[in-house]
């Protein structure tokens, strides 16, 4: 028996080949991005230090420590972690504390986001939090703000490598005469490249390294040992 197909049954075929394979890799995508996810995360914890780069380079870059620690484990929305940033000679009261979820996003560009929020109250409260396992037991996301439009945009490249932004002029920045930040990050295992820098309305240049981004070198995979 011949089978003759008419262009509407020949176009009818076509398109339900086309529909079985799409339904057969957006899950297989899914899972992609969210292995993806499970490889970057552990490359953000531990403890970091621009002390190389600063010693390197002083005239441009500080001795800067970064801690990356893990909380609200028990969640399956992504990752959260607290971050701290320090300067070396000041490690009690640091200049920078947030923190990050880590989560997959329906983005083909860039299918991983990280978002920033910032601590309720007192943000010095939490210092060395990775010390007092308690400190975030009193709190949840929903005590925390959303910095609207500073979200770093992630895709894995073919090395492993992780590399992200923010986009636009979103992220609103209220020091010195800046009136929006900009970040860029690129992360692979034992070194963090982060670059941020704040520009005025105009586009000029406010805050942030001027010749690069800073270096943070992995020092521990575990937190700093309580002070």
């Amino acid at each position: 028996m011949i089978l003759r197909f008419t262009p509407f049954a020949s176009l009818c075929l076509i398109a339900a080949v086309l529909f079985a394979a799409g339904c057969q890799s957006a899950p297989d995508r899914t899972a992609d991005h969210q292995a993806d996810l499970e490889a970057l995360y552990p490359m953000m914890l531990g403890t970091f230090s621009s002390a190389e780069q600063a010693r390197l380079d002083p005239d441009n870059f500080f001795n800067i420590r970064l801690v990356m620690v893990p909380i609200w484990t028990e969640r399956g929305d992504g990752y959260w972690l607290y971050v701290e940033q320090a300067a070396a000679g000041a490690l009690d009261r640091p200049y920078r504390q947030r923190v990050y979820h880590l989560s997959v996003q329906d983005d083909a560009d860039a299918p991983l986001r990280s978002e920033v929020y910032t601590l309720p109250g007192d943000p010095l409260a939490f210092a060395g939090a990775w010390a007092r396992p308690d400190v975030f037991e009193a709190i949840g996301p929903g005590d925390l703000e959303l910095r609207e439009g500073c979200a770093i945009h992630l895709s894995r490249q073919p090395d492993g490598t992780f590399v992200g932004a923010t986009r636009g002029t979103g992220c609103a920045s209220t020091l010195g005469d800046a009136a929006y930040a900009t970040s860029e990050v690129v992360i692979r295992r034992g070194l963090l490249s982060s670059w941020d820098r704040g520009y005025t309305a105009s586009g000029e240049q406010a805050w942030g390294a001027e010749v690069g981004p800073y270096l943070f070198r992995l020092e521990s995979a575990d937190p700093p040992e309580a002070p």
